[in-house]
């Protein structure tokens, strides 16, 4: 009964904070005037004044109710975008924590500026952290603290059953981090300089399961958005991630020793992939993803200096993928060893991309890369239902596999990618590539390779 109670007042708050900011709108809207009755206003959208001094989480008249509600205010918190209110967050997290089914609230209506952050468990499960409000880091990296973290701002780290949620938004305030001088897009074409250049992901949980985001706006993240680490349960649904085209690094969702894992309904534009899947990653079902402008879905970049990298059981189907360099790719360097196998992308609608499908086994960042013998194993990949629009800058499809360990099983269906402009039609590219057509294409795919290579009927390959 505890746990129906305080998903009922958390899901009351959401509805005012929703009424009050339509009724804002209503407002800005109206030609009439108004009076403004400071007395009458909910303290919900009105910030404290004078702001409370931190309470004792032992006091239960302060820090929280009996519902087992923490709103953060009642901590210390400020909320105006200016006080530091770090302390005020751990100390409510570190209360929250030690209770049953909790609710760490972040009211709407205010903006919390917080520094670089663990949030540690294990806590009591059923932890649900509700943001209404705005959450901002320090902007920028002269506003950063020396002492702190440059490669992280909010972590959680060791939690089980937990939700992060609400209609809010967190602001990664990103821009003065993407002009740093070593970032790619500075310099003279392109070229970047020395220098610091650690970056912070904005949302990282770390040695997690049992997960739950839902509903968040985050957007200018420094770097990642979100990051998921050795993690377990992981669901993603129905958020907003949106940065700048230009900006640098600053993937949707990267996920890395991860399984389990579900992102549904989700709209994500910025400057790099929208979702990215790392090593060490099996069972992921991707859905219903809005992609774009961006780098695409990516699988990769794995093998990097010389790495094994095991990739499996992974789904990407009914989703768009708009104005972006890449639409589905699976990208490894030369040198690594592994596998990436069993892999499914499913209708997907591709609107004026550069590179539809792409499978790259010779991916480099910089020119200096040389030839290796060895690669991660690409199998038992099957596009199907994959239509729409390519920019004609590039082919539509391109496989380019290791000249030592080639792409099998490699199963096109149902695939039609016409030029977003022009009549001209480029033929899709293969190298080493092995595989099948159980339906035509549009454009014709004819240079895929038939039969099973003699590497792989000498067991030559280290897969996972």
């Amino acid at each position: 009964m505890k746990y129906s109670l305080v998903t009922l007042l958390v899901f009351c708050i959401s509805l005012v904070c929703f009424f009050l900011s339509t009724q804002a709108r209503w407002h800005n809207h109206t030609k009439h005037k108004h009076i403004r009755h400071p007395h009458k206003l909910s303290n919900i959208s009105q910030p404290p004044s004078p702001a409370p001094a931190p309470s004792d989480p032992s006091d239960d008249r302060n820090s929280h109710d009996s519902t087992g509600l923490f709103d953060v205010r009642n901590f210390g918190a400020v909320g105006d975008g200016v006080a530091d209110d770090t302390e005020a967050f751990k100390m409510a997290w570190d209360t929250a924590c030690q209770s049953d089914s909790a609710v760490i609230l972040v009211p709407c209506g205010f903006s919390f500026m917080i520094q670089s952050t663990i949030f540690t468990g294990p806590c009591q499960g059923g932890l649900v952290f509700q943001i209404d409000g705005t959450l901002m880091p320090p902007d920028g990296p002269d506003s950063w603290p020396k002492n702190n973290s440059r490669r992280q701002w909010l972590v959680f780290y060791r939690i089980n059953e937990m939700s992060l949620q609400g209609g809010g938004l967190i602001d990664g305030r990103g821009e003065k981090w993407w002009n740093l001088p070593c970032k790619p897009h500075k310099g003279i074409n392109g070229t970047t300089v020395p220098g610091p250049c650690d970056s912070p992901i904005a949302i990282r949980f770390f040695m997690s399961s049992n997960l739950s985001v839902k509903g968040l706006k985050i957007k200018n993240g420094p770097q990642f958005h979100f990051r998921f680490d050795n993690c377990r349960n992981v669901r993603v649904e129905s958020i907003y991630i949106t940065a700048p085209a230009s900006s640098p690094n600053t993937d949707g969702i990267h996920i890395e020793n991860t399984n389990d894992v579900r992102i549904y309904n989700s709209v994500i534009s910025n400057g790099d992939d929208c979702v990215s899947i790392g090593s060490g990653c099996y069972d992921v079902d991707i859905r219903n993803i809005t992609c774009g402008p961006g780098h695409g879905i990516s699988i990769g970049s794995l093998g990097n200096h010389n790495t094994h990298a095991c990739v499996s059981n992974v789904t990407v189907r009914d989703s768009v993928i708009k104005v972006s360099d890449n639409g589905v790719r699976i990208k490894t360097w030369q040198g690594g060893s592994g596998a990436v196998s069993r892999v499914t992308f499913s209708n997907i609608h591709m609107d004026n991309v550069r590179n539809p499908i792409i499978v790259d086994q010779f991916y480099c960042l910089t020119k200096a890369c040389t030839n290796q013998t060895s690669a991660v194993f690409v199998s038992d990949i099957l596009y199907t239902n994959i239509k729409g629009t390519y920019d004609v800058r590039n082919p539509p499809m391109r496989f380019a596999c290791s000249d030592s360990v080639p792409c099998t099983n490699l199963t096109l269906s149902d695939v039609e990618l016409l030029p977003a402009q022009g009549d001209i039609i480029l033929d899709p590219f293969c190298w080493n590539a092995y595989g099948d057509l159980q339906t035509l294409t549009i454009p014709p795919v004819s240079c895929l390779l038939e039969g099973t290579p003699q590497s792989i009927l000498n067991n030559d390959i280290d897969s996972c």
